[in-house]
């Protein structure tokens, strides 16, 4: 007898052993790197082990390598703007709504949960889970699909590489190096944390990978995996929460959703007079525990079939090892299938959509007429240009993409006399909600 088994999805029984899996995961005591006091896994990246940053630095003393990544993406102006900048409903909508600030905290905790449960560094994990939608522009997909047509003369425009072009490059704050220096196994995850990047490359990630190469061809460390489905558990949950808040659907709806339909008939039969707020937060709360849940086991199945050693047998895996379990894939493709249609494409939405593409869609060819209503601080990237239109278009984008909703909306209206704040104004806003507590 192996004693407790372990869960595994889909399968209906309990299979691996506890003990058998755990042996097989963890370095003995003896070996172990010590994270707040309990041990890593052995396929876990181990910061003593880092492959080290592009501008060699004097370490701390008393933070590891993956703490110093992530302290220096908490404290980047890239970081903050994330607070005015869009989740699904543009930041005058309503308060109570997610940004894409909140967005990424809830990614990070929903990434330490994860990365804590599987023996993985949780500070790594962490720096990616922060830094994933750094690259993100004004509007949220909105923005970046009208920022995408403007440059597709020039190199086309990605999210993800922006992100890295702006922790090793535009974050100009240090005295020794531009951007953040982080460490390589920071920006791999960074760059690859959704898989492989191949075929044509991002000029704004090829650029970076000539002078650094992150192995793109491989997958990325465990950590950034868990940092991709964190970012999966939380916009499943939260848009849900946020397209309630907003009645583009109703609770009887949403509890006839696979997943949700277990969760909603569990609130019900354990607390059948609840009030709706608190119905809904205990469905979605279970929604949420599902998700987490599934991914731990359905991990753990993959490491135990494929036993790694090292983080780099999880990069060479040659397929994804932090994995939802196929059943609940199915669920969650129908499920998003209903968010598409009543959310992320409701008449109401749309509406908005258009105002703001049309603020990115003008703003673009201005700044390319005029770069000198480009900030002073950025006068030294135009003149480096010369007469390159590439170069020139590129640092146009850089700007343009970095803007808050906020901010892009009221220097449209400045520059070229705009009424999209107003047409803003005048739509219907996301509000139908009631103050909760």
């Amino acid at each position: 007898m192996h004693g407790p088994l372990l869960w595994v999805a889909g399968s209906g029984s309990w299979d691996v052993p506890v003990q058998v899996f755990l042996s097989r995961i963890y370095v003995s005591k003896k070996e172990a790197t010590s994270q707040g006091g309990r041990m890593l896994a052995k396929y876990a990246c181990d910061p003593a082990k880092t492959r080290g940053r592009l501008y060699p630095e004097d370490e701390s003393a008393f933070r590891s390598c993956y703490q110093r990544d992530r302290d220096r993406i908490i404290h980047c102006s890239a970081f903050r703007r994330l607070k005015h900048k869009t989740q699904v409903f543009i930041e005058h909508e309503g308060d109570f709504y997610r940004t894409r600030l909140t967005h990424s905290i809830e990614v990070a905790q929903v990434a330490r949960t994860l990365s804590g449960a599987l023996g993985l560094n949780s500070e790594l994990t962490e720096a990616v889970a922060l830094a994933h939608d750094l690259g993100h522009t004004p509007f949220g997909h909105t923005g970046e699909d009208a920022m995408d047509v403007l440059m597709e003369p020039y190199g086309g425009f990605d999210h993800n590489a922006q992100a890295i072009r702006i922790v090793t490059s535009l974050e100009r704050h240090y005295a020794n190096f531009d951007g953040l220096n982080l460490t390589w196994d920071t920006l791999e995850g960074i760059a690859k944390h959704n898989g492989p990047v191949t075929g044509d490359l991002p000029y704004a990630l090829a650029d970076y990978n000539a002078r650094h190469d992150l192995e793109l061809h491989t997958h990325a460390s465990a950590e950034a995996q868990v940092a991709a489905l964190a970012d999966d558990i939380a916009y499943n949950h939260h848009d849900i929460h946020d397209g309630l808040r907003a009645q583009l659907f109703d609770q009887e709806e949403v509890a006839e959703l696979p997943i949700l339909r277990d969760c909603y008939a569990e609130v019900d039969r354990e607390h059948p007079t609840i009030d709706r707020y608190r119905r809904r937060h205990e469905a979605l709360r279970r929604f949420f525990g599902v998700m987490v849940e599934d991914v731990m086991a359905e991990t753990r199945r993959n490491l135990t079939e494929m036993d790694p050693h090292s983080a780099d047998d999880i990069r060479n895996a040659g397929r994804p090892v932090v994995r939802f379990s196929p059943a609940l894939w199915e669920d969650l493709k129908v499920l998003r299938h209903f968010m598409f249609t009543r959310m992320y494409r409701a008449p109401s939405v749309m509406k908005v959509r258009e105002v703001v593409t049309q603020v990115v869609m003008e703003l673009f060819p201005h700044y390319m007429e005029h770069p000198e209503h480009l900030p002073p601080r950025w006068q030294v990237d135009v003149e480096d240009c010369g007469e390159d239109k590439i170069a020139l278009a590129r640092v146009v984008a850089d700007y343009v993409s970095g803007m808050t909703d906020r901010f892009a909306i009221e220097i449209h209206g400045e520059l070229l006399g705009g009424p999209q704040k107003d047409k803003l104004r005048a739509l219907p806003m996301q509000t139908g909600w009631v103050p909760e507590g």
